[in-house]
């Protein structure tokens, strides 16, 4: 017998007809309808995974402890529907149920379930907590070998460091990215998203997507291994090449990057605008956009190599004359010129952008009067719905009750 989602919670109503498909031909934007994942996950990181691959239309089963469930769930206020913002966002599509990993029949049970139903499995526990529980990877492909187990860790698998706890700010700390944040000779700044965190995310998809390939070339499953140091090491391709190629330790540049020039935020007389002049001709299109096309030709700013160089000459030059109009001057002359440019938004224009609706990027809830950001993806034109808000702790052990033995036996609490 199948999962089934409770009767009130099941899928997003009909798609509109408005639709550029005829119903008969509408894609199913669900590539892992038919999958099953067990997230064995807290925080940030891991269910980030599960969700990516909930809305990818996998049906991946929440596990969170009984007493007090994810952490996540308190990180507020705000909160939304007596569970913080944070918790929503990171778990919609998903079914939820409590097991006590501390008890052995219920360790037990879900085991058995896995190795009968499951086809992966994430886990970010605290790194040794799920070698008790009989739940680690080795154990569970000893029994199933065509299991896929992603271990998504803190600072990798091996190494000095590796039973050590970690989260996103202490990763970017330790990765590096906090040495290239924020204004050169301010204090350490950590980029606003958890990128850390949700980068590791999407790495996990990643290495479980590939590992279904081969699974399904050979019939086995694997161990997928990934961390948050990693991941922040992976954020820094570009800086640590620059870095082994010169010795150069790279600086805080504010918005600015070391090898592209002019790449930055300028400030007009009502706020910033990003200019983004990635190469030669671009820059020359500045140049004439500003009114100021004998900059192009000054042999200090004639090639990007010149600019990298003349760095210190050439900003304040583009400083002063972007200050001397406002953003929607400025981005008008731009796109006359074909420069790349984007004004600096905040959440509350972002959210109401006419682009953003365009794209269908926010997503009302089916269930609930909420709304949150959908997948940055697409099939054949139609995203991923929105099926079902986060689940209640345990609101979904009566389904698994209802699956009968093993399960029955584990006891989950309801």
């Amino acid at each position: 017998m199948s999962f089934g989602w409770s009767q009130s919670r099941r899928i997003n109503p009909p798609m509109s007809r408005e639709t550029i498909l005829p119903e008969a031909v509408i894609p199913d934007a669900r590539p892992l309808k038919g999958l099953t994942v067990v997230e064995i996950c807290h925080s940030v990181a891991g269910p980030y995974a599960g969700a990516v691959l909930a809305e990818l239309g996998a049906d991946v089963i929440k596990v969170e402890d009984p007493r007090h469930g994810d952490h996540a769930r308190g990180w507020g206020p705000p909160y939304w529907h007596g569970t913080s913002c944070a918790f929503q966002s990171l778990n919609r599509d998903k079914r939820g149920i409590t097991v006590d990993l501390g008890d052995p029949a219920q360790a037990a049970d879900l085991k058995d379930f896995i190795l009968r139903k499951a086809d992966a499995v994430i886990q970010n526990l605290r790194p040794g907590s799920i070698d008790k529980t009989g739940l680690s990877g080795a154990t569970l492909l000893s029994e199933k070998p065509s299991l896929i187990y992603c271990n998504l860790g803190a600072f990798g698998a091996t190494g000095p460091l590796a039973h050590r706890p970690g989260y996103d700010p202490l990763m970017q700390a330790f990765g590096g990215l906090m040495s290239v944040t924020g204004e050169e000779g301010g204090s350490p700044v950590r980029v606003g998203p958890a990128i850390v965190d949700m980068g590791s995310a999407m790495w996990a998809v990643i290495g479980i997507l590939a590992a279904l390939q081969q699974r399904n070339a050979t019939g086995r499953g694997c161990v997928v291994d990934t961390s948050l140091f990693e991941t922040a090491v992976a954020w820094m391709t570009i800086q640590v090449a620059g870095h082994l190629a010169t010795g150069e330790i790279r600086r805080p540049m504010g918005s600015g990057i070391p090898e592209i020039v002019p790449h930055q935020a300028f400030r007009a007389m009502d706020g910033f605008i990003m200019v983004a002049a990635g190469n030669d001709g671009l820059f020359r299109a500045l140049c004439h956009a500003l009114g100021r096309p004998d900059w192009a030709d000054d042999p200090r700013f004639a090639t990007n190599d010149a600019r990298v160089r003349n760095r210190k000459a050439l900003i304040p030059l583009l400083e002063a004359v972007f200050l001397t109009a406002n953003r929607e001057h400025w981005a008008e002359c731009l796109d006359r010129s074909g420069v790349p440019n984007a004004p600096i938004q905040s959440l509350d224009q972002v959210v109401v952008h006419e682009q953003t609706r365009a794209l269908g990027l926010i997503q009302a809830a089916p269930d609930r009067d909420m709304a949150l950001v959908g997948l940055p993806l697409s099939f054949d034109g139609v995203r991923p719905p929105y099926r079902c808000s986060a689940p209640e702790l345990g609101e979904h052990n009566l389904d698994l009750r209802a699956e009968g033995p093993p399960i029955q036996r584990a006891k989950i609490s309801a």
